[in-house]
């Protein structure tokens, strides 16, 4: 009888995640799509001036691979690049000074900011000083960009051409994530994939929705929208820093696109699972807010949604129950399908999409150690740096 009972029960919750699985294909903005892309516009009969922002930290590594991308943009205005080193040990900023050298293109400055001060996350302190440098030269437009982007020759004129045809306060592009390691396959995708899962691409750019976004690593934003944002300053504690710019910006009444990014790549490599794990758990309880009733709840839908449909399919075949195992195995079927086209998008075979479930619970492991970490007070890092207070790890500051 109680075998009996717990197989009903578990018929109601393969239904339910079901259930949930045709309402994310559906009605949440159809966030598994990968075809929000730039649009091509015509070109401005004046280019704006741009400046792009680059805060680096111990980011010799890539670099090589990155800067020269930027300083090679084919940008008919006036164009110029900050890098701002961040107390790099690596020689980052000589390094940098050297490539422009070697490879000439878009004037370069590279700067310093010292040590921030209480209160400021690393990143956007760099990020504040390389804005007030570019200030000096009055720029209609800025570009942050992160150290490990590597930038098509057309890149920045096709982002500013976007940004005035669309009216567009901030124009920010999802760089595509570099897939080569087995670990990477298995779970660069399923970050991008949770991304739009959690903010829907469509939805950000209706002036009307609440939904809001953007992907640091290629973030176009209006200078005079920015100064009435005050960026960085209101986000100053921000570790999901993207997410709270888009939100200050269009919570002024900004007009704000996110898209997935044809020539735009990161270049830094994540080839140990450790790597991946240091990525995603380093804000992933920040996302959350620090909140356990939140985690808790993020904890239980992950595992009604993603967990429950194999586990339905195969309690079903064991136990004879042919609606349980119908419904774990449509929602699975849902899911991997649902996953497709993001699995496309990075050049990935599509036998990876049934996979989903265990690059899932994956996550939510991450997801517990990242609260975990911050509740030992070891906080959320950045390139060596951690923030353990809960005031300043909060996303929005």
């Amino acid at each position: 009888m109680g075998q009996t009972a717990a197989v009903s029960a578990f018929v109601w919750i393969a239904v339910v995640s079901l259930a949930a699985w045709v309402w994310l294909l559906l009605c949440q903005g159809f966030f598994w799509r990968t075809d929000v892309r730039l649009p091509r516009t015509e070109e401005p009969q004046r280019w704006p001036s741009v400046c792009v922002v680059v805060p680096a930290r111990d980011e010799a590594a890539v670099l090589p691979d990155s800067l020269p991308s930027l300083l090679a943009q084919d940008y008919p205005g006036r164009a110029e690049v900050f890098l701002v080193d961040d107390g790099s040990t690596d020689g980052t900023g000589e390094l940098a000074r050297e490539l422009a050298r070697r490879c000439g293109g878009l004037p370069l400055t590279v700067a310093s900011p010292g040590e921030p001060p209480a209160g400021w996350t690393g990143k956007l302190w760099a990020v504040r000083h390389g804005i007030a440098l570019a200030r000096a030269r009055e720029p209609e437009y800025l570009l942050l960009t992160d150290a490990d982007i590597a930038h098509a020759p057309d890149s920045l004129r096709a982002l500013v051409a976007a940004a005035g045809a669309g009216g567009f306060d901030v124009v920010s592009q999802m760089a595509r994530l570099r897939v080569e390691s087995a670990w990477e396959r298995l779970v660069v995708p399923a970050f991008v994939y949770f991304f739009a899962q959690l903010y829907p691409f469509r939805r950000i750019a209706r002036p009307g929705a609440r939904t809001a976004a953007a992907a640091g690593g290629c973030v176009l934003v209006c200078a005079g929208a920015a100064e009435r944002a005050r960026i960085p300053d209101a986000i100053r504690h921000a570790v999901i820093d993207d997410v709270a710019l888009a939100r200050a910006v269009k919570g002024g009444g900004g007009h704000i696109w996110l898209g997935l990014a044809d020539r735009v790549d990161s270049v830094r490599p994540y080839p140990r699972l450790h790597d991946l794990w240091r990525m995603v758990s380093r804000s992933a309880y920040a996302q959350l807010r620090h909140n356990p009733l939140v985690l808790l709840g993020t904890v239980l839908g992950l595992a009604l949604v993603y967990l429950v449909p194999p586990l339905a399919l195969l309690v079903g075949l064991v136990a004879g129950d042919a609606v349980t195992a119908a419904a774990g195995g449509l929602a699975w079927l849902v899911m991997a399908g649902t996953y497709g086209p993001m699995l496309r998008y990075h050049r990935q075979p599509l036998w990876l999409a049934p996979l989903l479930p265990f690059t899932a619970f994956l996550y939510l492991l991450m997801t517990v150690d990242s609260a975990v970490q911050h509740h030992r007070g070891r906080g959320a890092a950045w390139k060596g740096r951690t923030y353990a207070r809960p005031d300043a790890v909060t996303e929005e500051g």
